[in-house]
């Protein structure tokens, strides 16, 4: 049986047994490892429309040559259709940063269901500056906004002007034109909820209507960079070619913030984390025979992967150097072809040799090596992949149950959060610092507590909660409600209700101590922007700050149109010119 089988008819029991124990995926170090997949946020959005066909037309372009003025576009997808306005600045140094305070943007769009009208489009234009302050329409998904490459952007533009491509492997080194400084959406300034969305709605799951706003942010900058050219070239520019517009995507940056969301969306981690688990398990289910086309296509992909990894002008800094992941995929590759060959020559010693191939890599191969190989392995079995990510719609509220017993809460707290027992929480190196929001940049910080010491820390402290909740159990009648326990101990009653609230979810939260002068923040960030979100090329910045691509390599508009969008479009290579 090849990869085309059915999944449907895979035991769930042999794909729950094979997830691995959270003891081990749960660790910071080993989250921080996750690469993007089929099951991230971007990669099924892509799936869906290219699968699909959805079309994305420009219905206005009216911007002057220093790029100001305004844009829309029209994006029809699986019966429904939506407008994103843009409206386009000229670069201005003036109140511009990376961060949430910004006030000074190239480019500000908007998500919105149907087709926006006049009125709708001048109350985004006057709102969207407001940020905060703002209120958006009625249908509004997403305010976005993002920023120029300078250089890069200057330097396509100045080669398109002149007639010429822009070499790939100067792009290269920042993989993108623009970058983005905020998707936001799920009632912030007023968009809707997404739970509110119906059952058809084809961006229902989690975080796909931020996903479609960095994939027009992307058509804009490539349609903006086309239009400087003409400005400055006239008739002499050249259009960029289709090659090299796929493989230029847009930049992201995260920071501290990013911590709060994992905290705050303990369902929505654990359900991605499942998800990804299962279609791995699901994969490595896959029954290889003589007829070895899942092993082919595994194959492929991993050669695809080590291009990628050997051509990566990043610099890396904590985490692992792409040319350190890419030296083990060569290996992993090479063991791979063994299998294969022994597959042809019939003499494999089981059906589903993929289990067991795996497990012989845990602990000679980098994380990131393997994590990445854990992530082509779902590309075997694609449609249980894209079916159970649909499945990213939950309702995320914690609610506690007042009848539950003392002695069944504790059995709770002592089974599934074991990890927080065993972690150094007294003395002072860990519990060094403390969360807390700036006053003056209206962001999420982290300092030593003795430099702030006025400061409300507003970090999940996880481990030390669950022990104290711990402690007042022990002494308190195990016969007893939660109920009787909570009145006497009012302080307990937030850590009590998440724990039960999450009892029987292993994979909700990260089993750290954030407090610790040893834990690394970036760690986290990059798990939620590579496995959840699916940025590539994700880099450290003074181990708090994540920075990556997003969309590298996806389809053009016109490649989902046409139905001629590449399966496998994630990892491309440098275009050759």
């Amino acid at each position: 049986m090849t990869a085309e089988r059915n999944p449907s008819i895979v035991d769930p029991y042999d794909q729950f047994r094979l997830m691995r124990d959270p003891a081990s995926l749960m660790r910071p170090e080993r989250l921080a490892a996750l690469q993007p997949s089929r099951v991230s946020a971007t990669r099924a959005l892509i799936a869906r429309a290219a699968k699909n066909r959805w079309k994305v037309t420009r219905t206005q372009f009216d911007l002057d040559e220093r790029a100001r003025g305004t844009a829309c576009y029209r994006i029809e997808g699986d019966g429904w259709e939506f407008s994103f306005p843009v409206f386009s600045f000229e670069p201005s140094g003036k109140m511009r940063t990376f961060r949430i305070i910004g006030r000074s943007w190239d480019m500000m769009g908007s998500l919105v269901e149907g087709r926006i009208s006049a009125r709708d489009m001048q109350h985004t234009r006057e709102e969207m500056p407001k940020l905060y302050h703002g209120r958006a329409t009625p249908g509004t998904l997403v305010w976005c906004r993002s920023n120029r490459s300078a250089r890069y952007l200057d330097y396509a533009v100045d080669a398109l002007a002149g007639g010429s491509q822009p070499s790939p492997e100067v792009l290269a080194a920042a993989n993108y034109l623009m970058r983005n400084t905020g998707l936001d959406g799920n009632g912030t300034f007023g968009t809707r909820s997404f739970l509110s969305l119906e059952s058809d709605h084809p961006l229902r799951p989690a975080l796909r209507a931020q996903m479609l706003a960095a994939y027009m942010m992307r058509v804009f900058a490539h349609d903006l960079v086309a239009h400087l050219a003409r400005v400055r070239g006239g008739g002499n520019a050249a259009e960029m070619s289709d090659a090299l517009s796929r493989f230029l995507g847009i930049g992201n940056g995260s920071a501290l913030g990013l911590m709060f969301f994992v905290h705050n969306h303990p369902r929505l981690i654990d359900r991605w984390l499942r998800i990804r688990e299962q279609s791995i398990a699901a994969a490595k289910l896959t029954e290889i025979a003589s007829d070895t086309g899942a092993l082919d296509t595994l194959q492929a992909l991993i050669d695809r992967a080590i291009v990628y990894r050997s051509q990566d002008q990043t610099d890396y800094d904590l985490l692992t150097p792409s040319d350190v992941i890419a030296a083990d995929l060569r290996v992993i590759r090479k063991e791979l072809g063994w299998l294969r060959e022994r597959a042809q020559a019939g003499v494999l010693e089981t059906s589903t040799p993929l289990i067991e191939f795996c497990e012989s890599l845990e602990g000679r191969f980098t994380p990131d090596a393997i994590e990445t190989l854990n992530s082509l392995l779902i590309e075997l079995v694609p449609d249980l992949a894209d079916e159970l990510a649909q499945t990213l719609v939950l309702d995320e509220e914690l609610v506690g149950r007042p009848e539950m017993t003392v002695s069944r809460l504790r059995e709770i707290v002592r089974t599934e959060y074991r990890w927080a027992f065993d972690l150094d929480l007294v003395s002072d190196s860990s519990r060094r610092y403390i969360w807390y929001k700036s006053v003056n940049a209206e962001e999420p910080r982290r300092g030593p507590r003795e430099e702030i010491p006025e400061a409300l820390s507003l970090g999940l402290d996880l481990p030390r909660l669950v022990v104290a909740l711990d402690a007042d159990l022990a002494q308190s009648d195990a016969r007893s409600s939660v109920a009787s326990f909570l009145l006497a101990h009012p302080l307990h009653r937030l850590i009590a209700t998440r724990v039960q609230a999450l009892a029987g979810l292993a994979y909700h939260s990260p089993h750290a101590d954030i407090m610790s002068e040893d834990f690394i923040p970036a760690h986290i960030t990059r798990m939620l922007n590579s496995a959840v979100h699916g940025i590539d090329k994700t880099r450290d910045a003074m181990g708090r700050v994540i920075r990556g691509v997003l969309m590298q390599g996806a389809p053009l508009p016109a490649d989902l149109a046409n139905g001629t969008a590449e399966q496998h479009w994630f990892y491309p290579p440098e275009p050759e010119i």
